[in-house]
């Protein structure tokens, strides 16, 4: 380990694990600096593209300049942010043009979506906003020089449980039915009825806390035949590593083979994506060889 990564982990570690706004800023403090500014270079970005009737129903398409790409590997991502909060892109923060523009240079497509947001829309609207997405992607991908047949969705926190929603089932598929060639989950809760009763979680899930057991994905995920990638962070929040735990000892026991987990070593519940494009990015490359191994 070099001086470099000793001083990165510290720094992560002394933020602390409670997902508190000072956390989240100093972890904004800690990435955006670091992210190589090459990443952008040679990326074409359309912005604000409508998949459905509502303002939060928009996207961004990240592809290469280059006017004669075709049959790219597509690379979907839904943003974290407890339900009720997030967006695709931000004026302040490298966040998420940093995810778009770094897979444009591992030779990707990206779409980068908003979705609605809580309380105003609960559960499973998350899930029916991806599955909009996903028929957006099928109908039009091939414009901007990505391949329908191989979309890779990916999602963190909160935006990983609605992918992990889309991947089982709940908010349904739309016409062209589940159309992935993979999905990527980074720190989800796969048992919704054990989660914690936060303010969050109930504007999603809903205040009848006894729905909550039925929303999980658990089972649906240990039963499905999609590649999956699926990551916690060794500085993630408790309850997070809780369900992570909780994947791996089911998937076992169903199963009898490890599960598609990895921990992310020196990395918090930000970093994976906050990091990537930096030299503090430890998800990135296990992106890519899902993607290469899944294309």
């Amino acid at each position: 380990m070099t001086q470099s990564s000793k001083q990165r982990r510290a720094a992560l570690l002394a933020l602390g694990l409670d997902l508190s706004p000072e956390m989240v800023a100093g972890t904004i403090g800690l990435t955006a600096p670091d992210i190589d500014p090459a990443i952008y270079d040679g990326v074409l970005v359309t912005k604000d593209l409508s998949y459905g009737q509502h303002e939060r129903h928009a996207l961004d398409v990240y592809a290469p300049e280059a006017a004669d790409v075709a049959g790219c590997p597509v690379l979907v991502y839904v943003h974290g942010g407890g339900f009720v909060r997030g967006a695709k892109d931000s004026e302040q923060t490298p966040y998420f043009k940093n995810i778009g523009s770094w897979a444009v240079q591992q030779g990707w497509v990206a779409v980068v979506i908003n979705y609605r947001l809580a309380p105003e829309f609960a559960y499973p609207s998350g899930a029916e906003d991806v599955a909009a997405a996903m028929t957006w992607v099928a109908d039009h991908i091939g414009e901007y020089g990505g391949d329908s047949a191989k979309v890779f969705l990916c999602g963190q926190s909160a935006g990983s449980m609605h992918v992990a929603d889309y991947v089982v089932g709940h908010g349904g598929y739309g016409p062209h039915g589940r159309a992935l060639a993979g999905a990527v989950i980074a720190s989800c809760l796969y048992d919704v009825g054990r989660a914690k009763q936060k303010d969050m979680h109930l504007a999603y899930w809903g205040e009848d806390t006894n729905l909550w057991a039925e929303r999980g994905t658990l089972q649906g995920l240990i039963e499905t035949d999609l590649p999956l990638l699926c990551t916690v962070s060794e500085f993630d929040e408790p309850e997070f590593q809780d369900h992570a735990t909780q994947f791996v000892a089911e998937w076992y026991a169903r199963k009898q083979t490890f599960a598609p987990l990895h921990l992310l070593y020196s990395q918090n519940h930000l970093t994976p994506v906050y990091a990537i494009g930096s030299p503090w990015d430890a998800f990135g490359p296990l992106l890519t060889q899902f993607v290469e191994a899944n294309a």
